[in-house]
């Protein structure tokens, strides 16, 4: 009865600030831009308070879209088949093959094995690991991996509680290094795609966020050192040795890495395949269902596929297309125009700093849903780098430290019961401030060459 009480709260909740939002629309936008901001803020709310399963809120909008008039059904249900689903499909058969076979654990086991038991360097280690299996798998799963490895190598309280952290801080970091390894960055994509942009090849994405990671995840160790001393841990980790399913999936894994490379363009000297990575992807995970490979069994191992977050990107998708159809993103981006007299290095400081600090309290797949669509018309309004401005809003999106509610991997190191909510805003606000400058500086004197 107390739960049913808790849902209709959430619920009305929603409807109250849903209601609130398309009042508050009306005074600066007219009736179907207001109906829009309405339904995306009673979305978000309900993506904030999990009133419901996530899969179900994901699909609302091909019932509020429509009937509130704000664009119709079919233009609502194509985008939750975008090509960029598809190729998160096939990251996360991969991504399903690499647990089945425990390769994560080999791959784990091989990198804590190669840096010395003291409790810095164990935090780099459990870090890069962290966000090495994030950049492939999806951050929650490879915090719940981790997790356990990480608060069993100490009986120390406030060593367990620096792994716990290094541990979900690490998935989020690495979650930017691959256009796969958090939905943020396939909003980016399909976005781009949407407005007929030339998209970021994979490997390309890659070199470019590589020096960002690096300096996060040094960031984060040097952070979560501190105070530690260099008392040596002994840890039990016994290497197995890689097994015949494991060298399956590790063919297909460097086959796949090898087909992406000669796929990208390197111009002036390679002009690439021109395949779709979606394909690519899709067509990888679907060898693993096949011989001489069958690493996976639809039954059995399709259940594990995130069908709740394929129906979140087509939420995101279609609030996009629901922000350009309607001309709000157009309006919104008027609003800001004004912003584009500042010089190009603080503007994009305003926006790594909003879009940082507001993923701390809400979905980052909605609010970069929301915010691409405005960037976008903002850039094309004033000339500016548009690219580059939709990177940088994508990437700060991961940029959740802070809090619990953030993201899954800090709600996950909250759940293992080492970590507290005072340490993780503590060392959380020094690494969103120190993501936001580094981001700032890469895109200022690196990534503005390259998108020129």
């Amino acid at each position: 009865m107390a739960e049913y009480r808790s849902e209709i709260f959430k619920i009305s909740l929603a409807l109250f600030i849903g209601i609130a939002a398309y009042f508050l629309g009306l005074t600066l936008f007219n009736d179907t831009q207001s109906r829009l901001l309405g339904a995306i803020a009673f979305l978000v709310t309900l993506w904030t308070n999990e009133a419901f399963h996530l899969g179900v809120i994901s699909l609302l909008p091909i019932i509020l879209f429509p009937a509130l008039g704000i664009i119709n059904t079919k233009m609502t249900t194509v985008n939750y088949s975008h090509p960029i689903i598809y190729l998160f499909l096939g990251g996360f058969l991969l991504a399903i093959a690499v647990e089945k076979t425990k390769l994560h654990i080999y791959i784990a086991d091989k990198i804590l094995g190669l840096f010395p038991s003291t409790p810095k360097a164990m935090i780099f280690s459990l870090a890069l690991t962290s966000a090495l299996l994030s950049s492939i798998l999806s951050n929650t799963t490879t915090a719940l991996l981790l997790i356990t490895i990480a608060i069993f190598i100490t009986d120390n309280a406030k060593l367990k509680m620096r792994f716990a952290l290094a541990i979900a801080y690490g998935a989020s970091v690495g979650g930017i290094l691959t256009p796969i390894g958090t939905p943020p960055n396939l909003i980016l994509l399909g976005v781009m795609q949407e407005h007929g942009m030339e998209l970021i090849p994979f490997f390309q994405w890659m070199w470019m966020v590589a020096p960002l990671v690096l300096l996060m995840l040094v960031s984060v160790s040097l952070l979560l050192g501190i105070g530690v001393g260099d008392i040596t841990i002994e840890h039990n980790m016994k290497l197995q040795k890689i097994n015949a399913s494991q060298k399956k999936v590790l063919l297909l894994l460097g086959s796949l890495i090898i087909l992406l490379l000669v796929n990208a363009p390197m111009k002036p000297f390679w002009h690439g395949l021109g395949l779709s990575e979606s394909g690519i992807l899709l067509g990888f995970g679907l060898v693993l269902f096949m011989p001489p490979f069958k690493i996976l069994e639809w039954g059995e191992d399709s259940k594990k596929v995130p069908f709740a977050i394929m129906f979140l990107f087509g939420a995101g998708f279609s609030i996009a297309k629901a922000f350009s159809q309607t001309g709000l993103a157009d309006e919104l981006a008027s609003y800001l125009l004004h912003m584009t007299t500042i010089t190009p290095i603080l503007l994009l400081l305003s926006v790594a700093l909003l879009i940082t600090f507001t993923t701390e309290i809400t979905s980052n797949t909605a609010l970069i849903s929301i915010m691409l669509p405005v960037i976008y018309s903002v850039a094309e309004q004033s000339g500016i780098n548009t690219t580059l401005f939709m990177m940088v809003a994508t990437i700060c999106a991961s940029y959740a430290f802070m809090l619990p509610i953030a993201t899954p991997p800090n709600a996950i190191a909250m759940s293992s019961g080492v970590v507290n909510v005072k340490d993780m805003i503590r060392y959380g606000v020094v690494l969103n401030i120190l993501g936001i400058f580094f981001i700032v500086m890469i895109a200022e004197f690196f990534w503005k060459g390259i998108f020129s």
